[in-house]
């Protein structure tokens, strides 16, 4: 431990003399009180320190003490189920401690140091093992079995290992590594939050990641391993869609990360979470969650941190051959965090006072997703899913954050404040989104869902587009100067904006729907298209195609449980009937 001390406090910056033996990003202890902080900037002998607490009353003279080591995570079981502040002191255990009020200087144990866990050994004494093997497994909640791993930078012959009840502090077995020396295995170990997991392999992402948001999974899909961002302006409902991706995602992990945003929000995600039954599991959310709150009332600095933290913690699992995703809101703030820290360090400003090097630090924080091959002998894959929200002030799109976003991401979901406004959500803009992955989502959902998945998906977005072209027309001159064919456009445009594209987050069936009653409900509705344009090819006026009353029907298709689909295909082959008949009695007529 190298110690120095404070000559300068500039809000959450600390300036401390004395540290010439100490490292950049080694943590540090700062003051009497033992404020953690990490070192940024070393010039000399003069430590530069981002402190992760409230600096106020510190002052020149006060000693800080080096700890030798990165800003890491402890990474073992009993992650699951947490909600954590953004360096991983969890916050139930900080509110025994100190109360409701976070008190300086007060820290605990990420997980329980006391805690038994039972342990079952797959590895036996004489296997030679290296980093992500498997030693054993632990069941850390009904829905997610822990795997304890070598840690990356091990490897040897195990001489010892045996199952039964432990703590994360104890031994459960020794290693023999490649200098004849023993080194001790745990259920835990710790991870530096700023470096990236190793990995054997990267690989194409090719499975979509279904989030049971209609407009998503439709029509601008995320892949497992995937990069999206959530940009959009205050009011637009960016924090609900990143609270549905987290509630109802098929992922076997959630990482949600609420970095610089109101408390009330992660207050709503602990009130509601735990009330969830998940889909895919049927037991509750809360058994595959981890939170991470650094709220707009916590230390600036902090916020920084909050975003490595998730990541690593999402890295870990990822590393056990599980797909996990992991949902930042916002980096907006995050960004802004490191603006503060910047311009304190007096560094030259870029673009709005962003540091020059933001880009990068977004490029390096997107590019430790993917899916993978995980290390160890045993053949596991792994996916880590990033949706990161952006908050541009404004909603101006072109300012450095979202920018730099942007041009590293994949999928953009743009909010609209006027879809918002209209009371239309999701308000994610269908002429502005856009997913890269496109092609092998296509490929996907026709193989496993139905093969006209992508030609329903292609035609539904033409007739969105056209729509846009075809209301220039009406401002102009009104709806009646257009043929009946394009009114029919119109007319079925608003109603997959209004019955498929809307959705309501709090409605007990609509809040999530499965990719297998989408192409359903959008199927309808294309079916509906295309019947009544036959029929005005027969005459039928558009006034009884729209009066007729299978549209009551269409309209209600959302109100339809997951467990009875058939009645969407009935509906289907009512309307065929109906037109049919509508059809025949204008052929009649004609006569």
């Amino acid at each position: 431990m190298k110690e120095g001390t404070i000559i300068k406090v500039s809000g959450p910056l600390v300036e401390a003399g004395g540290m010439e033996d100490a490292n950049i990003q080694d943590v540090v202890e700062v003051s009497e009180k033992g404020l953690i902080g990490e070192i940024i900037e070393m010039k000399r002998d003069v430590a530069f320190i981002q402190v992760y607490e409230e600096t106020t009353g510190i002052g020149p003279g006060e000693p800080v003490t080096s700890l030798g080591s990165p800003l890491s995570v402890e990474l073992g079981p009993g992650l699951v189920g947490q909600i954590y502040d953004g360096i991983q002191r969890p916050l139930d255990d900080l509110a025994e401690i100190a109360g409701d009020f976070l008190e300086r200087g007060v820290s605990a144990p990420a997980i329980s140091h006391e805690k038994k866990w039972d342990f079952t050994a797959t590895a036996a004494v004489g296997d030679v093992v290296s980093g992500g093997d498997v030693l054993g497994t632990v069941q850390e909640t009904e829905v997610v079995q822990h795997k304890i791993m070598v840690p990356p930078q091990m490897k040897g012959k195990i001489t010892a290992i045996s199952s039964g009840a432990y703590t994360v502090k104890e031994t459960i077995g020794t290693l023999e590594d490649e200098n004849g020396e023993t080194q001790e295995l745990h259920l835990s170990h710790r991870w530096p939050v700023r470096s990236a997991r190793p990995v054997k392999q990267k690989m194409d992402p090719e499975v979509p990641l279904i989030t049971g948001q209609r407009v998503i999974d439709m029509f601008f899909p995320v892949a497992k391993g995937g990069t999206a961002a959530i940009p959009g302006p205050f009011g637009s409902g960016k924090t609900v869609i990143q609270h549905q991706l987290a509630k109802w995602a098929n992922a076997d992990v959630i990482v949600y990360v609420g970095c610089g945003e109101r408390g009330n929000e992660m207050t709503d995600v602990l009130n509601e979470f735990p009330e969830i039954i998940d889909p895919n599991t049927g037991k509750s959310l809360m058994q595959k969650v981890i939170l991470i709150a650094n709220t707009s009332n916590m230390p600036v600095a902090a916020r920084e941190a909050s975003i490595y933290t998730g990541m690593t913690i999402a890295e870990y699992y990822r590393d056990m051959g599980y797909s996990v995703a992991l949902m930042a809101d916002s980096t907006s703030r995050w960004a802004e965090a490191l603006r503060e820290m910047s311009g304190r360090l007096e560094e030259m400003p870029g673009d709005e006072g962003y540091p020059a090097y933001l880009a990068s630090r977004i490029a390096s924080f997107y590019e430790r997703t993917g899916i993978v091959k995980c290390l160890g002998a045993e053949d596991r894959e792994g996916s880590l899913t990033a949706i990161g929200a952006v908050s541009p002030p404004g909603g101006d799109l072109s300012e450095p954050v979202t920018q730099s976003t942007m041009r590293i991401v994949k999928v953009f979901w743009g909010l609209d404040y006027d879809l918002s406004y209209a009371r239309h959500f999701p308000a994610i803009n269908w002429l502005k989104s856009y997913s890269l992955y496109q092609a092998k989502m296509d490929e996907y959902f026709s193989r496993e869902i139905h093969p006209d998945f992508a030609k329903n998906r292609q035609q539904a977005i033409a007739l969105l587009t056209e729509e846009q072209s075809l209301q220039e027309i009406v401002r102009l001159v009104g709806q009646d100067a257009l043929s009946a064919q394009d009114q029919l456009k119109l007319f079925t445009a608003k109603s997959l904006r209004e019955d498929f594209l809307q959705q309501n987050a709090f409605d007990d069936i609509d809040t999530y729907c499965s990719a297998k009653k989408q192409y359903a409900m959008l199927d309808v509705i294309l079916a509906f298209h295309d019947k009544a344009a036959e029929a005005l090819e027969h005459g039928v006026y558009l006034r009884e195609i729209e009066a007729m009353p299978i549209r009551q029907r269409i309209v209600r298709m959302r109100q339809i449980p997951e467990d009875k689909l058939e009645e969407i295909d009935a509906i289907c082959e009512e309307l065929a009937k109906d037109f049919q008949a509508l059809i025949q009695e204008q052929e009649v007529t004609n006569d």
